[in-house]
């Protein structure tokens, strides 16, 4: 299955997320990596040290953004101010694609900065598709929406998360950003099947997948992305990628950092999914994701 228009028809293989702690290996080492995600906060500014870096990294490798603040699902309009600043980024970087959340954080200009659950409503359906299209149209660039990780659901419900992410990205015309560790995650907190959510996704949408490691506590399972990648979220990645074909995969480790070999080799396991024939070509890895069977409900 070739790369869709919701990923700018780009195969970009695996990414890993840039992070400050990889800066001097990055820099020194010139590690093959097919690609970087950014977070677009991090870089919408006029100048100094950030940008600098970018550039470097922009001189070698290719990019894409991911942001953390859109807030798709929010009440009030766009911030016109911080499109302008997102869209003066994306030609810096020529990103293919952006992707944000599905998700609401801000209210009359106030912002949580956390990713909060949507209602799925069809009145939600209609808000949130509106502002998504709103974001394309001034960003002329392909936009992927991802599902979130959530620890509430609203009594409001009229369907399912996958039903109202079907529902909004058609309406909007845009892509899924899928993260599949969200999506067992959720699953385990509110007591729906995972495979259920992958197998009922317009899978001809799908412009990335995360994958990322979790937390199990008590009484419920929290996305920490501060450890490898559990053979629960494999299982998905490999049911979703049966469904999309080869699709631009990121590895999200964001906390308890370990090196960038580290990180790097853990990414490179979603390579067995993506092209059997892979072999690692870091000296002294053994990549390869675990040996799993596939259980399709």
């Amino acid at each position: 299955m070739p790369p869709n228009r919701f990923n700018g028809f780009c195969d970009y293989g695996v990414g890993i997320g840039l992070r400050v702690p990889h800066y001097d290996h990055i820099f020194a080492e010139k590690p093959v990596v097919d690609w970087f995600e950014i977070i677009s906060e991090n870089y919408m500014i006029d100048g100094g040290r950030a940008l600098y870096t970018l550039d470097q990294i922009l001189d070698r490798y290719r990019v894409v953004q991911h942001g953390v603040s859109m807030y798709f699902g929010s009440a009030q309009p766009a911030d016109r101010e911080h499109l302008k600043r997102l869209k003066a980024l994306t030609r810096r970087t020529k990103t293919p694609w952006l992707s944000d959340h599905l998700c609401w954080g801000s209210v009359d200009g106030r912002y949580t900065h956390d990713l909060l659950p949507m209602p799925y409503t069809f009145e939600a359906v209609r808000a949130t598709a509106s502002r998504i299209r709103e974001v394309q149209d001034f960003l002329e660039i392909p936009i992927a929406a991802e599902n979130v990780s959530s620890y509430a659901e609203f009594h409001q419900s009229e369907m399912t998360e996958w039903e109202f992410l079907n529902e909004v990205v058609e309406a909007a015309d845009c892509g899924i950003l899928l993260d599949v560790n969200n999506i067992y995650v959720s699953s385990q907190n509110h007591g729906f099947d995972p495979f259920d959510y992958v197998n009922n996704i317009p899978a001809e949408r799908v412009a990335q997948i995360h994958i990322a490691g979790h937390s199990k506590f008590e009484k419920y399972i929290l996305d920490t992305h501060d450890h490898p990648v559990l053979d629960p979220v494999w299982r998905l990645y490999a049911r979703a990628i049966e469904r999309t074909g080869p699709t631009a995969t990121l590895l999200e480790w964001d906390d308890n950092i370990p090196s960038f070999q580290e990180v790097h080799t853990e990414a490179l396991k979603a390579m067995q999914y993506l092209d059997p024939s892979f072999t690692s070509n870091i000296p002294g890895d053994s990549v390869g994701a675990p040996t799993l069977e596939v259980v399709q409900s």
